[in-house]
């Protein structure tokens, strides 16, 4: 849920669409590119639930519209005061969804995130059987998997479904999209890989490669998904200059000599079409232009404060700092709001839509403001 899962009018300078909280470290899985290197047990220094009541009445101090709290880890569903933090959420008035882990704890607390007012929930499915099976780190995971995605596709639930997008899952997306399509899931969020916590174990795309699968989403939007990308902003580009080219009649090859597109975009684009057929849609595209830092923040479980799950750049900690007062007034975050970046993220004429992956100009150079290595646009100011 990288994006408002709802339009906003709101002022992103000022307090965040989204608020991250990863509750806990734990969790029963053992994904290879997991973030938050998730164990299973928790870490000493959590959030207690005394600490957690804290950060919730800090973050109602953002004012109405509240941001959109997502509980994340390791898995949520881990904290043995779960109920006590949710009904805290409720009391407070703020508007939450959950990312938990597909284990035997997410059917028995259904109900639990019902009675609470939970509706948002995002599942992750990352390939299909073999590769998911393989990065979830867990035999028939898949099954799982699909038996949950059944369960909560249906009226009651506001559903999205994650996909990691590396070497090792990219050429399983088009089945995964008709998988989620006939399973009544509408909204997609691809996550590319950045390498941090255990996601070094995976091997990541090629800038052409990237550019490839971003335009081969955009295909994927005409099928009937709203499809949104997290550390892949660039994505906005391209679907910003191919709306405004748009032309039903062009082919395959046509578009990937337009745009300069590899063997990748071809291979995933042909077996969309061999799935779907010819697209019968205008791709669905929303987006509020966020990037790490610039309308999302995350709290890690210990309460430190970071741009975003996927960079790792200390900005205070919610114990001894004010989350407002962090997210409004940070140098960095004001830097990164601003588009003041570095290399061609800084002169870029999509810097504002766009902006570039923080989180891997962090990993990649060490510099949260660096551009971004994973983007091959050349702006026209170069």
């Amino acid at each position: 849920m990288h994006q408002a899962s709802m339009s906003t009018n709101m002022n992103m300078n000022d307090k965040p669409i989204l608020i991250f909280w990863e509750l806990t470290k734990a969790c029963k899985l053992k994904c290879k590119h997991c973030r938050a290197e998730a164990i299973p047990e928790p870490l000493p220094g959590e959030l207690s639930t005394e600490e957690s009541r804290r950060l919730i009445d800090e973050i109602a101090l953002f004012g109405k519209p509240s941001p959109v709290l997502i509980l994340t880890g390791g898995d949520p569903m881990m904290r043995e005061d779960l109920e006590k933090i949710l009904e805290h959420v409720r009391k407070r008035g703020l508007r939450a969804g959950i990312a938990p882990a597909v284990t035997e704890l997410l059917e028995g607390k259904l109900n639990l995130l019902k009675k609470y007012g939970i509706r948002y929930i995002s599942i992750s499915l990352d390939g299909m059987k073999e590769i998911h099976d393989s990065i979830r780190g867990v035999e028939n995971h898949f099954e799982a998997t699909v038996r949950i995605l059944k369960r909560l596709s249906g009226p009651g639930w506001m559903l999205q479904v994650n996909t990691l997008v590396a070497r090792e899952t990219v050429h399983d997306l088009p089945k995964v999209a008709k998988l989620l399509h006939d399973l009544g899931v509408r909204i997609w969020e691809l996550f590319f890989l950045i390498k941090v916590g255990r996601g070094i174990e995976l091997r990541d795309l090629s800038p052409q490669e990237s550019e490839d699968v971003v335009h081969f989403l955009y295909e994927a939007a005409a099928r009937g998904f709203e499809v949104r990308t997290v550390e892949a902003p660039f994505f906005r580009r391209v679907a910003m200059t191919r709306r405004k080219a748009a032309s039903s009649s062009e082919e395959v090859d046509e578009i990937a000599s337009k745009y300069k597109l590899g063997r990748l975009y071809k291979e995933l684009t042909e077996e969309l079409i061999d799935l779907f057929g010819p697209p019968t849609n205008h791709p669905k595209l929303k987006s509020a232009y966020t990037r790490d830092g610039y309308g999302i923040i995350f709290v890690a479980h210990n309460g430190e404060i970071y741009p975003s799950g996927f960079a790792p750049y200390r900005l205070g900690n919610v114990r001894t700092d004010s989350l407002v007062d962090v997210y409004r007034n940070n140098e960095v975050l004001r830097k990164i709001r601003a588009a003041e970046f570095k290399g061609r993220c800084g002169v870029c004429e999509f810097r504002q839509v766009c902006g570039g992956s923080r989180a891997r100009a962090l990993s990649f150079f060490g510099d949260i403001l660096e551009e971004d290595p994973a983007c091959p646009y050349i702006p026209s100011s170069e």
